[in-house]
């Protein structure tokens, strides 16, 4: 399969924003599995910012934007350096492929990034994808700025036409409830419909599903459902459930994408 897989910075990173050692290192380590067993996988990776954070030893993330952007390109040298290490020693290639908005939205430019990607995986390489967070900003009247890495690992399945995208984060998957405020709070194996419940769930302020994201990820998983993508999310603390994953077993909560009739 093509598999997608993003990580978030929760998973990457310790709070202090260095990095989380043993998870990336079994992270890659379970990616390079999959490689090695014939999956074709591109990573999208938060943490850039995160990581300039610690890098450049700033007492927490920066308010301003130029501090933002310098913060993600010392981020993402480290991000880079740290991937091409760790999989170079299972004798894998990565490569770097930074985007913004006007890569995805601009006919011409989403075709040479699909180019790219797409060669890319043909040769065997493990492209890691991130937003370009040191020159695309959410200032007022700039329109270059996906804005979460959710959205741009959808996009980025849709692009090298993706079986499968999976999402790690802090959480298991999508509850009925906040699991934290209500103990009957059940976690939903497989979603096949985006229905307007489960948008006013995400939506809801204070809840979990809102509070850890769970909007963008509803949305993420619209356009992974659209292409026929099936999308899971899963908690980015157990890196060995893609293997569960990538295998079809009950894991996280599933968005079935929506297959063409025969």
């Amino acid at each position: 399969m093509k598999i997608v897989v993003k990580v978030g910075t929760s998973t990457l990173a310790h709070p202090t924003g260095r990095l989380n050692i043993r998870r990336v290192e079994e992270l890659v380590k379970v990616l390079s599995d999959l490689k090695n067993g014939g999956h074709r996988l591109v990573l999208v990776s938060s943490g850039a910012i995160g990581m300039g954070v610690g890098k450049l030893n700033l007492p927490g993330r920066p308010a301003d934007m130029p501090t933002k952007q310098a913060a993600a390109a010392v981020g993402q040298c480290e991000l880079m350096y740290t991937y091409d290490k760790l999989f170079g020693e299972y004798s894998h290639t990565v490569a770097q492929l930074l985007l913004t908005a006007e890569d995805v939205n601009f006919p011409r430019r989403r075709q040479n990034f699909e180019n790219a990607i797409n060669r890319l995986l043909e040769l065997g390489v493990l492209p890691v994808v991130n937003e370009n967070d040191a020159v695309a900003t959410d200032e007022v009247g700039v329109s270059t700025t996906i804005g979460e890495n959710d959205t741009l690992s959808a996009i980025v399945a849709q692009c090298v036409g993706a079986q499968l995208l999976i999402l790690l984060s802090d959480i298991d998957g999508l509850y009925t409830a906040d699991p934290r405020r209500d103990a009957h709070a059940a976690l939903i194996p497989e979603v096949r419909e985006i229905t307007p419940e489960l948008r006013a769930l995400a939506g809801a302020p204070g809840s979990a599903l809102g509070s850890g994201g769970m909007a963008t990820k509803l949305k993420a998983a619209e356009i992974a459902m659209a292409c026929g993508c099936d999308m899971v999310i899963a908690n980015g603390r157990h890196p060995e459930l893609l293997y569960d994953i990538a295998e079809g077993r009950h894991t996280g909560t599933r968005f079935i994408g929506r297959r063409e009739e025969a």
